[in-house]
């Protein structure tokens, strides 16, 4: 048996340090980005349902201001149903130009696969640390994520500074992404809890 001295004890000790901060900076950004997504799903989604009470609305006062011309002859009726029609027919034009629905599934879609490659940083990180795999197995996995990331990423739609912002403030502020040891009991079942 082979029996490493102090200097290469310490070469593999910062070797090893150096990896698990590489991984660590890696895990940080696939937060980000995950949670970046996650908001601008949001986001759209919530946009997309504010345009589609407005439609509803501008249809309700077009067809009501159709109906009381029709009724009582003024002509007031068709001037006001005239300005909601084209207000309408201006926000049709812009929701069918942007597709909102479609923008919010595609990052919802790019959140779900960015989870998959967050809790893989965290699985590596648990192993590495652990001494269950070693440099070179770390090194191969973190290449592998690194390769999976960058297929997400070239699909995946661009991000934008609200979304990053919503994304910053949950993870830093409202802890989002974290949880008292009080909370991951209560989600445990009883013989698991600590």
């Amino acid at each position: 048996m082979v029996q490493r001295s102090q200097s290469d004890n310490n070469k593999v000790s910062k070797e090893k340090q150096l990896l698990i901060a590489q991984i660590r900076e890696n895990y940080g950004r696939v937060v980000y980005s995950h949670k970046s997504h996650e908001k601008a799903a949001d986001i759209f989604h919530a946009r997309l349902h504010a345009i589609k009470i407005f439609q509803i609305t501008l249809s309700a006062l077009t067809t009501g201001s159709l109906l009381y011309h029709l009724f009582s002859g003024n002509k007031t009726g068709t001037i006001i149903a005239s300005i909601f029609s084209v207000i309408l027919f201006i926000l049709n034009i812009y929701t069918k130009e942007y597709n909102l629905g479609e923008l919010s599934q595609k990052h919802h879609n790019t959140a779900q696969k960015l989870w998959d490659i967050r809790e893989s940083y965290i699985s590596l990180l648990t192993d590495f640390s652990t001494d269950v795999i070693n440099s070179n197995t770390a090194r191969e996995k973190r290449d592998r994520l690194q390769y999976d990331l960058n297929q997400i990423y070239t699909n995946a739609p661009r991000t934008f500074k609200q979304a990053y912002e919503q994304a910053r403030k949950g993870l830093k502020f409202n802890e989002e992404l974290t949880f008292s040891e009080e909370e991951i009991n209560q989600l445990l079942p009883e013989k698991m809890r600590k």
